[in-house]
């Protein structure tokens, strides 16, 4: 009877622990191997067969037939009289194989490999869960929450694995209730007390990079490269991508038609404003693209120890620095430069705005200048040649074109 129990058993870890036929085999075999050398001395001499499919198991010793009274070790040799009890025919040389029942071992010994198959398929447990889920470290899952906790919530997968998202991973307006399904990535996996804890987040910049390859085809194809991603999980967050295909607008192909493609995404986010901008190598292009939606006059940048002074007009502060001063803490991460932000209070009169010269310049031209911060002609004829070569994107020689055009202005 304790033979048939042990065995269904076994048949229930197989079907709730989702372990397969060969590793049920290797953890029974492993339990009675370890049984055997320390009722025997040694299980060299067993054989061990186990069917999980049909519920057997059994146990046969094999031990060589030696003539009455020569019996040096009862492991492996028997007796010629005993053996004859077991098989008339048998003759002292031979080989005899005899099944161990589970009668043969007593009740502690059946005890103990209850425990020990126990704890053994605990150990594979956790072991096939963390090497699960520690190759899956930055990946999106998405689970079903079990639990709902002050501090954290409990989330189960498909396989019934416990997953943690704490509360400091979450999305402050996040809101769940049991049985809501939810995405996050997976964080990281911890151990504690020798148990594998998956920790969940949803305010990891991972996540909303994978969102990111998830909606936009061309990002999961690594036709366009996400440089970095910084963010304030809830409120905003800046994106620098960039597109080594000349035909690609990395910036539209992440936004989609009319936002298609980032609408799912700032949903997903509970309305997060996500700023995407184009990536450069150009430090002074690159701050004001991060300030956006403000627009600079001047810029100076100190290299050596990472800062630059941002100059703009008194009614683009307020956008440059954002609500909460999260536009202008957020640039500055992204860049990697401290940015201190400066009203350019000077207006002058005779100025006349870039735009008033578009029948002259090219509109792409005027863009160009204006994404440095330089919006009016003067602003533009303040820098010399070789500083707007290397600011913009322009070459040398529509640069002075367009230097030409302003002077005559003001002549």
């Amino acid at each position: 009877m304790e033979h048939i129990n042990l065995i269904e058993t076994f048949s229930e870890f197989k079907e709730f622990k989702n372990i397969d036929r060969e590793t049920m085999m290797r953890i029974l075999e492993d339990v009675f191997s370890h049984l055997l050398i320390k009722k025997f001395g040694s299980e060299s001499n067993f054989d061990i067969i186990v069917n999980i499919d049909k519920g057997d198991l059994e146990i046969w010793r094999n031990r060589q037939i030696v003539e009455d009274g020569e019996v040096e070790d009862e492991n492996t040799q028997i007796a010629y009289s005993e053996a004859i009890k077991i098989e008339p025919d048998f003759e002292v040389g031979e080989d005899v194989s005899e099944e161990i029942k589970m009668d043969d071992f007593g009740r502690r010994e059946v005890l103990a490999i209850r425990q020990n198959l126990m704890s053994k398929i605990q150990e594979y447990e956790k072991s096939n869960v963390y090497k699960k889920y520690i190759d899956r470290v930055g990946e999106i899952i998405t689970g079903e929450v079990y639990q709902v906790w002050k501090n954290e919530l409990l989330v189960i997968d498909d396989e019934n694995i416990e997953l943690s998202l704490p509360k400091n991973e979450m999305i402050p307006s996040d809101y769940y209730r049991k049985g809501d399904t939810i995405r996050a990535v997976v964080s990281r996996v911890d151990m504690r007390n020798n148990r594998p804890v998956i920790i969940l987040s949803r305010t990891s910049p991972a996540f909303l990079e994978r969102l990111f390859e998830s909606e936009v085809p061309e990002v999961y194809d690594g036709l366009i490269t996400i440089k970095n991603i910084v963010r304030v999980p809830g409120e905003r967050a800046k994106i620098a991508v960039e597109s080594y295909d000349d035909r690609i607008d990395p910036v539209g192909a992440c936004v989609g038609m009319k936002g298609s493609r980032i609408h799912g995404i700032v949903r997903e986010l509970k309305n997060e404003n996500i700023d995407v901008i184009n990536y450069t190598t150009n430090s002074s292009l690159y701050i004001s693209r991060a300030l956006s939606p403000a627009k600079i006059s001047g810029i100076n940048i100190d290299e050596e120890n990472k800062k630059a002074n941002v100059y703009m007009k008194p009614d683009q502060v307020s956008l440059a620095i954002g609500k909460g001063g999260y536009n202008i803490k957020l640039a500055g991460k992204l860049t990697g430069y401290e940015i201190d932000v400066y009203r350019d209070s000077e207006v002058d009169a005779e100025d006349v705005d870039l735009q008033e010269f578009s029948d002259e310049i090219d509109q792409w031209i005027i863009d160009e200048f204006k994404s440095i911060g330089c919006d009016t002609a003067k602003s533009v004829l303040d820098y010399n040649v070789p500083d707007l070569v290397n600011r913009t994107d322009l070459e040398e020689e529509t640069v002075n074109e367009v230097l030409r055009i302003l002077k005559e202005e003001f002549e």
